[in-house]
């Protein structure tokens, strides 16, 4: 048998049959080629990481799946930062962080990020409104409507799943 005879592994198969059209229907939805062909890249990278090549009638519909994932997060990402630029432009001059400072910064809060959106919503709620607007748990339990035992466990998971996040 010839090379030009071997047959693909499923992921070249994939690959060599659905990129093109995975990256114009990013550029599409995203209007940026640049964009597009990094996420079209990360589509296979997690189908590659992951060990799981969609049958080939089911591989369009599990790349836009991925694909649609990574741009919800390319859009989270630039919401973090835009909104850490937003806030450090406040400072004066002199306490503003270096680059590398601010690359460390929205790393971690991209981090956090993910780290609370993976919680409940009730859990991630009481959370912050625990620890950021420094409500008790009563007033918590008010806002929610639940009990204040439930807000004690919420609270609990949302810092066992910070303390998991920054140690594990």
């Amino acid at each position: 048998m010839s090379a030009a005879e071997t047959p693909l592994d499923p992921l070249e198969a994939l690959y060599s049959d659905h990129h093109g059209w995975l990256r114009d229907w990013l550029r599409k939805k995203l209007g940026n080629a640049f964009d597009a062909a990094d996420l079209a890249h990360d589509t296979y990278v997690r189908i590659m990481v992951s060990g799981n090549t969609p049958l080939p009638d089911q591989s369009r519909r599990h790349l836009t799946q991925i694909a649609n994932g990574l741009v919800i997060d390319l859009y989270r990402r630039r919401q973090i930062e835009a909104a850490y630029l937003d806030a450090i432009s406040l400072m004066p001059a002199p306490e503003v962080p270096s680059e590398e400072a601010r690359a460390l910064v929205i790393e971690a809060l991209i981090e956090l990020d993910t780290m609370l959106h993976g919680l409940p919503a009730k859990a991630r709620m009481a959370l912050l409104l625990c620890k950021l607007d420094g409500l008790s748990y009563r007033e918590i339990a008010g806002r929610l409507h639940v009990s204040v035992s439930s807000v004690e466990k919420y609270v609990a998971a949302g810092l066992l799943a910070c303390y998991q996040a920054l140690y594990e």
